[in-house]
């Protein structure tokens, strides 16, 4: 991509964006954007599509789409999870099969367009998980005065919480997912009672039930940053025909009409200026940390803030088409893209769980049927056998380790959003981070004062002070900010006009006192040696305006976005970890090169998201990769890459979509998450070993009739508990 053309006013770094909508295709319809490598829907049959509710993790998404998949005269099946969209590809219409199909396996189907049903009231939501842990309280509560009355407590709880699980794991059992967690823990649960171990029963279940709902909320979450992304988009517009206005809803937009926006209102739809000049926040696609200036003629996308004044602009994208729309399908797609990270314990129980129920039956059936051995003696190791397949230290193992690791990194000021992004944590090998409010502090700030012609620095900033005060400019609000804390006293100003395109002027006393940038500045007035200094300070990404009393050059102010105090320590921390980083930013060159510079980065400068995505695909093909932002422009890069991390201090959208987040807004918790996620790596594949360990030599010694029943509940009781106490040890890690 070509070095985007830059200009230089006092109030804006304009970066030249390619055209947002110069056709009607949308982004993706051309070379333009990178390949899908998951597959594309079939165009080939009837299309039918539908929202999902009841999904809380990957996981489901795939069950809806295995109870779908076995319809007949399905051609494709395609679950979107971040969108929770459902769409069908059928050689006829099949919606009544599918929506029957979709309940039967415990998930609720509505219209495209319909409003999402009313969401549960939290007590009603939380209900079986709240009576779960009161039956469990009250039950050790009577063991320990009464085990008859303890242990039967234990027993109703344990049927109380098994009733939904068991009924679930029987309706994805007839939709064709024979081996899910709800499986897995109906069996774990039933076997338990089998075996008289109804506390550790009712237990495992009430783990499994808070886990669930950790998952249900991390996943409310996340669609909530795909709503806040929609929101950019306003819901109405002002169309104008033949001199009339009229208010209409923004899905009725179309190219060639003419629409107003009013000074600090967004754009519906990608449109091309008609005004003679404008400026424009577009921080939310771009990450540009100044406002844009734009000339009639020039496009603007959907999303983008009118700063200053009122507008009117011609529509160019379809409905649907715009640059928001475009990022949306962005998410979606690097979604279904990133294969999801099945649960530990739910691939394993697909061979694990069946194996050990196969292996305890021919254990009590096959010696008395074959052999002549005793019934008893082999139902009795059967048994046994059972329980040392019990999974409950399994089932604990990795959860523990888990939740120990959160819980850590929330301490340390790391919100990780679930065992799957712990998990992939501790596989970084590069990390790519956004520039500006991410490796710096996203707001410019005066660094140099260069007063010419006598003026002392004192006078230069109070007279450019009193010129900005009142204005809503990033650039007007540092001069005027720093003229504060150096208790300088600002001059009042009149007649302050803002001179489109070239800068901003005032009277102050007898004088008229006028800001620009230095390429405004008539042919003459900069001497070699000041426009020699300029040149420097621009090539280190500052940006540069010059201060003019009465037609004279009185000095120049340069103003940068700074980094943040511990970025470089981050990044040499990231070092010492075997971590390597890029920086990945919409802003100029000149300015990404300035601070890649500092911190001994590479970087790749003017990229608008769909080249992002394009640059961390490239990288996560070479090694697992973090992105880490805190824009809505860095959404669709966060969910493109291995991992999304996003600063605490970041837009919803960005704190939505990412895996993970800086809560106290430092970069400094990088490297403590990584090494955190490290340990906890380590510590999962400890409780396995335990857990499995312990399974494998009670199997072999009760084969040999070695060790009996009491011995096997040691090796499941015996192992929860050394799983447990290890993943504690998480919790009181120092680093």
């Amino acid at each position: 991509m070509p070095a985007p053309e830059l200009k230089k006013t006092p109030h804006f770094t304009a970066l030249k964006l390619r055209p947002v909508a110069e056709s009607n295709a949308p982004c993706c319809s051309d070379t333009r954007c990178a390949t899908r490598s998951a597959p594309e829907m079939d165009a080939s049959g009837e299309r039918f599509s539908w929202q999902v509710s009841g999904m809380d993790c990957a996981a489901c998404a795939r069950k809806v789409e295995n109870a779908v998949r076995q319809l007949e005269g399905i051609t494709q099946v395609q679950v979107a999870f971040a969108t929770e969209k459902l769409i069908v590809i059928a050689k006829h219409d099949v919606r009544e099969r599918v929506e029957q199909a979709v309940k039967q396996a415990g998930y609720q189907l509505r219209s495209e367009n319909s409003p999402p049903a009313p969401a549960p009231s939290p007590l009603r939501d939380n209900l079986p998980l709240i009576l779960l842990t009161v039956m469990m309280a009250l039950s050790w509560g009577l063991e320990q005065f009464n085990h008859p009355f303890g242990q039967a407590a234990f027993v109703l709880t344990t049927l109380v919480g098994l009733w939904p699980i068991a009924r679930q794991a029987v309706r994805l059992m007839k939709s064709g997912s024979w081996f899910a967690i709800e499986t897995l823990m109906s069996v774990a649960a039933t076997g338990a009672l089998v075996i008289g171990a109804s506390a550790e029963a009712a237990m495992v279940l009430l783990l499994f039930l808070i886990g669930e709902r950790l998952e249900g909320w991390a996943a409310s979450r996340a669609r909530k940053g795909v709503s806040a992304l929609m929101a950019l988009k306003p819901d109405s517009a002002i169309r104008v025909r033949n001199g009339v206005r009229e208010t209409i809803p923004a899905s009725q937009l179309q190219p060639g009409d003419t629409i107003e926006v009013p000074a600090g209102g967004r754009l519906p739809a990608d449109g091309r200026l008609i005004s003679p000049f404008a400026s424009f926040d577009e921080s939310a696609l771009t990450g540009e940390s100044l406002p844009v200036e734009r000339s009639a003629g020039e496009s603007v996308p959907a999303g983008a803030t009118s700063v200053d004044r009122l507008i009117t602009l011609d529509v160019v994208s379809k409905s649907g088409e715009s640059a928001i729309d475009r990022i949306l399908k962005l998410i979606e797609e690097a979604e279904e893209r990133r294969a999801p990270i099945e649960r530990f314990i739910d691939r394993f129980s697909r061979i694990y769980t069946p194996a050990i129920m196969a292996v305890a039956l021919l254990v009590a059936v096959v010696p008395p049927l074959l052999f002549s051995a005793p019934w008893l003696e082999w139902i009795y190791k059967g048994l046994a056998l059972l329980l040392i397949g019990c999974p409950c230290a399994l089932v604990i193992s990795t959860p523990a380790a888990i939740t120990s690791g959160l819980a850590a990194a929330a301490r340390r000021g790391a919100l990780i959003k679930g065992g799957a992004a712990l998990e992939q944590l501790g596989t970084l090998r590069q990390v790519a981070f956004d520039k500006t409010g991410t490796l710096t502090l996203g707001k410019p700030q005066l660094v140099t004062i260069q007063p010419f012609a006598g003026i002392d620095v004192q006078t230069l900033l109070a007279l450019s002070a009193g010129v900005e005060q009142g204005s809503t400019h990033p650039l007007a609000l540092a001069i005027v900010q720093e003229a504060q804390r150096r208790e300088v006293a600002i001059p009042q100003a009149d007649g302050q006009r803002v001179l489109a395109g070239r800068g901003i002027e005032a009277r102050i006393g007898a004088h008229e006192i006028r800001i620009s940038a230095p390429e405004k500045v008539p042919a003459g007035m900069l001497n070699e040696i000041a426009r020699k200094q300029i040149e420097q300070q621009e090539a280190q990404g500052q940006t540069v305006v010059v201060v003019l009393r009465d037609n004279t050059v009185i000095g120049t102010l340069a103003l940068q976005d700074t980094l943040r105090d511990d970025a470089k320590a981050a990044v040499a921390e990231l070092h010492n970890l075997g971590i390597t980083g890029v920086i990945l930013t919409g802003d100029n060159p000149r300015a990404a090169a300035a601070i890649a510079g500092e911190l001994g980065l590479e970087f790749r400068a003017g990229l608008l998201p769909e080249d992002k995505v394009r640059a961390v695909r490239a990288l996560n093909a070479e090694a697992p990769l973090a992105m880490v932002g805190d824009g809505i422009n860095d959404a669709p890069a966060m969910k493109a890459a291995t991992l999304g991390i996003a600063m605490g201090s970041g837009t919803d959208v960005a704190l939505e979509s990412a895996d993970a987040a800086l809560t106290h807004n430092r970069l400094s918790g990088l490297g403590q998450m990584i090494r955190l996620a490290r340990a906890t790596h380590r510590n999962i594949r400890q409780n396995i070993a335990i857990a499995l360990g312990l399974k494998g030599i009670f199997l072999v010694t009760t084969l040999l009739g070695i060790t009996g029943l009491w011995l096997a509940v040691l090796a499941d009781t015996g192992a929860t508990v050394l799983v447990t106490a290890n993943a504690l040890r998480l919790l009181r890690r120092k680093d």
